[in-house]
Formats: C-alpha cells, sequence, structure tokens
C-alpha cells in the first residue's frame, strides 16, 4: 500500500511538473470552486426549514411590527425578509399562528387566508363552493381545536344537509369531534373544558345545535353527554359532601384532643368520637328588621346601659282642618224609584247644619334593615363523646417497697373526679362551639381502659430486674468468698513455708553447734580431726557468707527478701 501511495504521489509530482502554469492555474481555480460550493451545500443544508405563514408578503410596515409584536407574545421565534413575508420553524406553528392572526383581526385586508376556495370559474357549481366552504371550516376547525392545550390531534366532521323547501323537512347540522389528547391530560373528565369546547364548535358552526354534536375520545366514548352525567355529578357531589363532613370531624377531634392531651397525657385520653350532621341545601331567605332607634349610645365605662332607645322619631307634622255648613243632601236615587237612604237619614233631608273636621297626619322615621342571605352549607348537629381514664398507683408497705399479690405488683385505682371531667366538658364545649338550641351532644365518660397486658409486661420487667439484682448479688458473695480463700491460703501457706524453714534452719544451727563442739572437744583433747571436703567447702562458704553479710548489709536483706518473694 505505501509503495502504490508512492508510485502515486510520483506520476502525480511528474504530471505536475509537464504541465504549463496556466493548466495549474486552472486546476486551483476549479478545486476552489469545488470546495465553497460543498461548503454552500452543507451551510443549506445545515439551516432548518421555514414555512410561510402566508403566501402573500405584508408591504405594511406598521401592520409587520404589529403581527411580529403578537407572535413574540406566543414565544415564537418567527423571521421576515426584506419582501415581508413571515416564517416560522415548522408547518403546525405557522397553521397555530395564522388561526390567531385571522381570529383577531390583524390581517392586512387585502390578504384572505382562505384565498382560492372560493375562487369560480364557469366550470364552478354552488355545489362545489359549499363543498369548498364545508372543507375551510372543518379545517379551519381542527386548527383551531389543535391550538388547544392538551389536544395532540382533533379529527372534525361536519354535515351541512340540502337545504329542503319546508322548515319541517329540513335536516339538522351535525357534527362529530374526535380528540386525542396528550398523556396524564385530565380534558376527558374535566366536564369545564369540555363545556368551553363545545360551545367553541357552536359558535363556529351556523346552525349547529348541542343536541347534534358528539364530541368523543379516541376510543368512541362520548364526553360531552352533560344529561346523562347528571347521576354522576351527583354522586361525585355526595362524594364531596362526605369528604367536607370527614374533614370538620377531624378538625374538630384534632382540636379538642390536643387541649385534653396536654391536661390528661396522651395515655390517659385515647379515644374520641366526634359526628358531624351537615345540611348541604343551599337556600335563599329575605328579612325585615324594625329597631329602635338610638337617640344615644351605651357607654362601655359604666356598669348600667345608659343607652337612650325611642320606637320611632317625628320626622313631619300636618293638621288639616275642614269645616262645612250647610243644608245636608240624602241621594234618593235614579228618578221614579224608591231611596235606600234610612229613615233616620231620610227626617234628616235638607236640614241646615255645621260640621268641623280637623285632622294631624305624622311621619315617622323608623329603622328598618332588609336582609337577604344565601344560606351556605352549616352544621345542623355536632356530637362529641371522649373517654377520660383514671390514674393507677402501685402500693408500696412502710418500708417503700412494692407489695406483691397473687405474684404480680399490687395497684390502686383512682377515678377522675366529678369536677375533672365538668371542667373537660365545658372545654369541649368551648372548642367545638356548642350550641344547644342546634341540637348538639357531648358526652364525657371515665372507663377505665383494660391494660392488662401493660401491667403484666411491667410485672415482668420488674420481677427480671429483681432477678438480675439477687443474681448479680450472688455472683459477687461467690466472688468475694474466692478472694478470701485464697488470701487465707496463701497466708496459710506462707506461714507453714515460714515455720518450715524456720526449723531446717534450728536444725541446720543445731547440727552446725554439734559439729563445732565436737571440733572443739576434739582440739581440746589434742586429737586430730579430719574433715571432709563437702564440710570444707560448707565451712568456707559460711565464714564468706558471714563476712558478705558484716560487709554489705543492705544488699543481703535484699536478696533473703527477693528469695522469701520468689518461695
Amino acid at each position: 500500500m505505501n509503495e502504490w501511495l508512492k508510485k502515486v504521489l510520483t506520476s502525480i509530482k511528474n504530471l505536475w511538473a509537464k504541465w504549463k502554469p496556466i493548466q495549474k492555474v486552472i486546476l486551483i481555480g476549479i478545486i476552489i470552486v469545488v470546495i465553497v460550493a460543498i461548503v454552500l451545500t452543507a451551510r443549506i443544508s445545515a439551516k432548518p426549514a421555514q414555512y410561510r405563514i402566508l403566501n402573500t408578503p405584508i408591504t405594511d410596515t406598521v401592520r409587520l411590527n404589529e403581527i411580529l409584536d403578537r407572535i413574540s407574545e406566543e414565544n415564537i421565534s418567527a423571521d421576515s425578509d426584506d419582501r415581508g413575508y413571515i416564517y416560522v420553524s415548522d408547518e403546525v406553528t405557522a397553521r397555530k399562528l395564522r388561526t390567531i392572526l385571522s381570529t383577531e383581526g390583524l390581517l392586512p385586508s387585502n390578504i384572505d387566508p382562505f384565498a382560492g376556495i372560493f375562487d369560480r370559474d364557469i366550470f364552478t357549481t354552488d355545489e362545489d363552493v359549499k363543498v369548498k366552504k364545508l372543507q375551510a371550516m372543518q379545517k379551519q376547525l381542527t386548527q383551531h381545536l389543535e391550538t388547544i392545550p392538551d389536544i395532540r390531534v382533533a379529527d372534525v366532521n361536519i354535515v351541512s344537509p340540502e337545504d329542503k323547501l319546508f322548515k319541517e323537512d329540513q335536516n339538522p347540522v351535525t357534527a362529530s369531534v374526535i380528540l386525542k389528547v396528550t398523556n396524564n391530560s385530565d380534558l376527558y373528565t374535566n366536564k369545564k373544558r369540555i363545556k368551553g369546547i363545545q360551545d367553541l364548535i357552536l359558535s363556529a358552526v351556523e346552525g349547529l345545535k348541542a343536541e347534534n354534536l358528539i364530541i368523543a375520545d379516541e376510543d368512541g366514548n362520548q364526553i360531552n353527554d352533560f344529561e346523562g352525567m347528571a347521576e354522576s355529578d351527583r354522586i361525585d357531589n355526595v362524594k364531596k359532601q362526605q369528604k367536607l363532613i370527614r374533614q370538620l370531624e377531624v378538625e374538630i377531634r384534632a382540636k379538642i384532643l390536643k387541649a385534653l392531651q396536654k391536661t390528661f397525657t396522651e395515655d390517659r385520653c385515647r379515644d374520641m368520637v366526634v359526628a358531624v350532621e351537615m345540611d348541604m341545601s343551599q337556600r335563599q331567605s329575605q328579612s325585615t328588621e324594625y329597631k329602635p332607634i338610638v337617640i344615644k349610645e351605651d357607654n362601655p365605662d359604666t356598669p348600667y346601659d345608659d343607652s337612650e332607645l325611642r320606637d320611632t322619631l317625628p320626622l313631619s307634622t300636618q293638621t288639616v282642618t275642614k269645616e262645612w255648613q250647610g243644608t245636608g243632601y240624602n241621594p234618593e236615587g235614579p228618578a221614579g224609584v224608591e231611596g235606600q237612604t234610612p229613615p233616620v237619614y231620610s227626617d234628616m233631608s235638607n236640614v241646615i247644619g255645621k260640621s268641623t273636621e280637623t285632622g294631624t297626619t305624622i311621619n315617622h322615621v323608623q329603622n328598618r334593615t332588609d336582609t337577604t342571605e344565601i344560606s351556605s352549607p352549616k352544621p345542623n348537629k355536632i356530637s362529641v363523646s371522649v373517654n377520660l381514664d383514671g390514674k393507677w398507683k402501685k402500693v408500696k408497705d412502710n418500708e417503700g417497697n412494692l407489695i406483691i399479690e397473687d405474684g404480680s405488683i399490687k395497684r390502686e385505682y383512682t377515678p377522675v373526679s366529678p369536677e375533672d371531667m365538668a371542667e373537660a366538658e365545658k372545654s369541649i364545649k368551648a372548642a367545638m362551639g356548642y350550641d344547644r338550641s342546634r341540637g348538639d351532644q357531648v358526652a364525657v365518660t371515665n372507663i377505665a381502659y383494660d391494660r392488662d397486658d401493660e401491667f403484666l409486661k411491667e410485672d415482668n420487667e420488674y420481677f427480671a430486674a429483681l432477678q438480675r439484682k439477687r443474681t448479680i448479688l450472688m455472683i459477687l458473695i461467690a466472688i468475694a468468698v474466692v478472694l478470701v480463700s485464697f488470701i487465707l491460703f496463701r497466708i496459710i501457706s506462707r506461714e507453714l513455708e515460714r515455720r518450715r524453714r524456720e526449723r531446717e534452719a534450728r536444725l541446720l544451727a543445731e547440727q552446725q553447734a554439734a559439729r563445732e563442739r565436737a571440733l572443739w572437744d576434739a582440739k581440746e583433747d589434742s586429737m586430730e580431726v579430719t574433715m571432709s571436703v563437702e564440710e570444707t567447702r560448707r565451712m568456707e562458704l559460711q565464714e564468706n557468707a558471714i563476712a558478705m553479710a558484716k560487709e554489705h548489709p543492705e544488699d543481703v536483706a535484699m536478696l533473703i527478701r527477693t528469695w522469701l518473694m520468689e518461695e
């Protein structure tokens, strides 16, 4: 391979040497052009694809800036060229922006986003225009639905029937929409959003009614059947109401239990039952209340009520006096008909007289209050039941030791006093907002908890502790006995050893004295005494030891002490 490469390089060099300068310049130019073409192709291929929002350029600079500002509000990157075309990165974004711009009226009047749909020629029929219009409506509605968050794909199908001569024979406009949503979306179960989508479709399609619109999920299940969901909504409301009641019960229980456990401890106050009955109905009531007029407010610094009240306060007074004088007149009725006037008044007919009428009208100010209120869910009745345990005390004798009966520790139970139970009941009523008229109930009981298992565990631990103490005491006694025995053994053994050494030393001293006495006697008797080698050696060692002891008494004492310690 290296030889072949060398041959190729050699041939290229030879060829390059044979070429004329003009040929070399042409080759270099060709190479440069190829390199530039490759670079431009790479840049063009690396540049992301762009899609036009509109196929018509926008020449109005002000309107172009408004459109670009509106696009930037959607956090979408868009570019525009010198001719007025606006580009985005993908077709879906272009379709979305086209829908927004057309619905908000930001497009110039000379630009039609649906250009070409309604263009007609000599071969175009009214049916073709109707079909194109229906297709444009479906496309526009599809694009509009796909711009809604969580909707991945929208399939819209609108059926517009033929026009009939009579209205009774006219078939209604129908539509079916299939929505495919993203993962973890709650659109299928969110009735509020489904209702909004339904209203959007009904407003976009002329003549379409809610009963003729079906919105389904990707499995074909209808999701806008609000009448069929009434029972489901009722069950959901019941669940929410029950959840609200349980939450209120938990709050009341936690508040009361926390207060009691600080006083009676958690071990003596464990159980509490709270039951709440709530009125979930919503009612509207109106009431009118008449109150007295306050002339003087009550002074809070005085121990009595010194306010001044009045039922009414005159606002204006009018007095009218009427006087009449003349002949009385009794109507007899139509001519020829006997009158119905009583005889008493008939006799007074045509009598001249005088009458005076006086009337007084007084307008009073009234303190009137008109109230209109809507009652929200509120508790009808609250019942609280709590059990308090008394105190258990271990019984001890006069010496302070626990009393054991039947193999267990003797205990005495002290119940909760009635005064404490009454105070606990008052505390519960204050914490729960007790209302007697509402029928609230509070029960405080004193029932001793079953503590057999707890007492059994305490007894076992107590007896186990006693057993450990006894075992440790016996072990200590045994160790003490062993130590004392060892010490006595050492003392006795040392004493016996000391006596044995003293006895041996005494015997040696007696033997030595006997030998010396024998030698002395022999010497006095002028007898020749012959000593053995051992006796001679023994005498020398003894003399040397006596001499060393006299010269170095401390070293000899230390040596003897060392011998004794070793023994």
